[in-house]
């Protein structure tokens, strides 16, 4: 296959949204901060002086009364400070995937089904195969309903690893990686649905969908005020959490209804800071710069061009760009911090290469290389698809084993399967064959991508991807 060096300088500039930069640089930053709280949070876990109190410290519950009504109480339970974070926020993190995936959708890789085809199915196989792989392992065993542990790609580690390469990597491979774990997101939130809901109260579902309908309504109508989504959607977490189906499901559905066209369009907006602005004369220029207080017609002037500016960027994308921060350094690492630490010290080395955790390791480093890199070779090969720019089948094999860190939602999915008193030592394995197959899979697809990708300054295109 030939292969021709492309200049920086002489590429076509990437025209990618803000919003999607944005995104690119907190999951890419907050990667690293999940990595600190992982390893934290098992070095913590293996200290005997302190270890107790870790695990103690999760079990407290938390109250948050209304009179004798416990609004953090499932099925009239408080909730201890682990289900907290697993079941509330959590659901705000949902709540940001929900929002990441609409935007994607309306105006982002997902709008265009040409641009978005090969990363959903590259996705498709990434999550199929590493199921697969999981069941034929587990066949006859007590661990085989955790099926779906080993289907996530983690966005947070994975372009956390790709922005220790930095300018190295071509911006579009970094756009196909995310677009794939936001499919892989999507598949996610179908499994935890459909396959870890139980004891359904049907009256709290009917109460949920009416207020669903109700922003639904809003959303319809334009309804702008971001207090109107997060107040009624915290009414649907309570109902979804009581409900039987798990409450991260309403963060997303609440994520949907949230508006995305702003009250002012561009053209408007620019209309309304001109007549603002214009109100400043050349001759004020000397009295401003004598002065930094402003009188009373100046300052009603500089709050039409604020509020205006608040009504261009509509809901959707100001509530996106507000929690990324929020999610990608707190929430994750806050959730890593307290489920990612596992007690090593009694445990007999060779579980790691048998029973869930072989087989958790087996489906993220495996299967989901397999499945990543199969389907899209399979999608090219059948010009459904073409390859991401300036790069080539080593890079996206690279991309295909980066792919197997699958780490929060992997962890999320395995309290879910193994979350009784009874599972517990299941539990503790299937986070081991998480954190192993997800380290393998980071460490595997660095060498793999420092190997693969071109140096600093010069990008490769392979003219003939499709051969």
């Amino acid at each position: 296959m030939g292969k021709t060096i492309v200049k920086d300088e002489e590429k076509k500039p990437h025209k990618v949204f803000y919003a999607a930069r944005q995104a690119l640089k907190h999951h890419a930053s907050g990667g690293n901060v999940l990595i600190l709280a992982t390893v934290l949070a098992l070095v913590v876990a293996n200290i005997s002086a302190i270890n107790q109190s870790y695990f103690n410290f999760w079990n407290q519950t938390i109250h948050l009364q209304l009179g004798s009504f416990n609004i953090f109480s499932h099925g009239g339970h408080p909730m201890t400070l682990l289900e907290f974070i697993n079941d509330a926020l959590m659901a705000v993190f949902f709540f940001s995937i929900g929002l990441e995936i609409k935007r994607e959708v309306l105006v982002g890789e997902l709008s265009s089904i040409r641009k978005a085809l090969l990363p959903i199915i590259a996705a498709i196989g990434g999550m199929v195969i590493p199921a697969v792989l999981y069941l034929i392992l587990s066949h006859g065993t007590d661990y085989s309903n955790g099926f779906a542990i080993p289907m996530s790609t983690d966005i947070a580690f994975s372009l956390g690893i790709l922005a220790l390469l930095g300018s190295r990597v071509p911006l579009s491979l970094k756009i196909f990686l995310t677009t794939l774990a936001v499919v892989d997101d999507i598949g996610g939130i179908i499994m935890i649905a459909a396959f870890y809901s139980t004891h359904i109260d049907y009256m709290f579902i009917l109460y949920g969908l009416a207020l669903l309908v109700l922003l639904y309504l809003g959303g319809h109508f334009q309804i702008q005020s971001k207090a109107f989504y997060f107040l009624i959607g915290g009414v649907v977490w309570f109902l979804f959490l009581n409900s039987g189906i798990h409450p991260t499901i309403a963060g997303v559905l609440v994520a949907f209804a949230v508006p995305a066209t702003p009250v002012y369009a561009p053209k408007k907006y620019v209309q309304k800071i001109r007549s603002a602005i214009s109100n400043f004369n050349a001759e004020d220029d000397d009295l401003l710069s004598q002065r930094t207080i402003l009188n009373k017609d100046q300052m009603d002037w500089l709050k039409e061009v604020e509020s205006a500016s608040d009504k261009v960027i509509s809901p959707l994308q100001d509530l996106e760009d507000t929690l990324h921060p929020v999610v990608n350094y707190f929430i994750i690492p806050l959730f890593a911090f307290a489920n990612a630490g596992i007690f090593l010290l009694d445990m007999d080395p060779a579980t790691i290469v048998e029973g869930v955790s072989l087989a958790i390791i087996a489906g993220l480093f495996i299967g989901k290389f397999v499945g990543i890199f199969c389907f899209s070779w399979l999608a090219v090969k059948f010009h459904l698809a073409p390859m991401p720019e300036h790069t080539n089948w080593k890079m996206l094999a690279s991309i295909a084993v980066l792919g197997g860190v699958g780490f929060t939602v992997s962890l999320f999915i395995s309290n879910l399967s193994f979350g009784t008193p009874a599972a517990a030592e299941l539990l503790n394995h299937a986070k081991l064959g998480i954190v192993v197959g997800s380290l393998l899979s980071g460490i595997v697809a660095s060498v793999a991508l420092h190997r693969t990708l071109p140096p600093a300054g010069v990008n490769y295109h392979d003219g003939s991807d499709e051969d």
